[in-house]
């Protein structure tokens, strides 16, 4: 009764083009370290062309000359030999170079060019600078900026000079201040004048001699019959042995 469906289990026929047969094809195919490297494989096996002239080996070979040291110190090997054995300093071009150098570096060499040159000026005369600085210098000339007019002479007894010598006097500071003048170093006051009796006063109110008179300064004389005159009689009269 099983076997038919014991035989019949063990063959399974599955459709090749389904989604899922396709599906985990190409997993495969995606995972498979043979498939990924393939290529790379048949291209080895298939050798190389490198030539000499391409880029890249031009590319890696100044790359290599840059780093290589002794590339970078061939130039100074080659000129080790040449510094020496020149006949005089003037003829090796390094020594010649560095002179050159000093030279320009020099504030005096480098200057004398021009101290030189500032003493030899030669401006022809109908420059047009010069023409300006010419007519600019007779603008600014005083001589032809005043023009004295014509020297005349006047009467004395003209109207107009006596009233310019009228004018000249109200202006002039002596004439104002002669009146002054004459008046300087004097001192005088009337001597019933206001200000004369007011000092006066004052130096009467200020006297402490006249203000303070003593007694024994005063002049007196004793009164003969007083009480006290009579008394001291008196008593001199009882107290005398005559």
């Amino acid at each position: 009764y099983t076997e038919a469906w014991d035989a019949d289990k063990k063959s399974i026929h599955v459709m090749p083009d389904t989604p899922d047969i396709l599906l985990a094809k190409a997993n495969a195919a995606n995972v498979s370290n043979k498939l990924y490297v393939q290529a790379w494989e048949e291209t080895k096996k298939k050798g190389y062309d490198m030539r000499a002239d391409a880029i890249p080996i031009k590319t890696a070979k100044a790359s290599r000359d840059i780093a290589s040291d002794y590339k970078y110190k061939e130039t100074h090997e080659k000129q080790k030999g040449h510094y020496i054995g020149c006949p005089s300093a003037k003829e090796d071009p390094k020594l010649a170079w560095a002179a050159r150098a000093m030279a320009l570096q020099n504030d005096r060499l480098y200057k004398k060019a021009y101290n030189d040159s500032k003493t030899q000026i030669h401006i022809p005369v109908d420059a047009l600078s010069v023409q300006a600085a010419k007519e600019c210098q007779n603008l600014v000339s005083d001589i032809d900026y005043r023009q004295y007019l014509h020297q005349w002479t006047c009467l004395p007894d003209q109207n107009d000079v006596i009233h310019a010598r009228q004018a000249y006097d109200l202006q002039s500071d002596n004439v104002y201040k002669s009146d002054l003048e004459w008046l300087r170093g004097i001192g005088w006051l009337t001597e019933g004048s206001v200000d004369v009796v007011k000092a006066k006063k004052a130096q009467e109110l200020l006297n402490d001699r006249l203000y303070r008179t003593r007694p024994e300064q005063l002049k007196f004389t004793s009164i003969t019959d007083s009480p006290d005159v009579v008394l001291a009689k008196t008593n001199a009269m009882q107290l005398s042995d005559v």
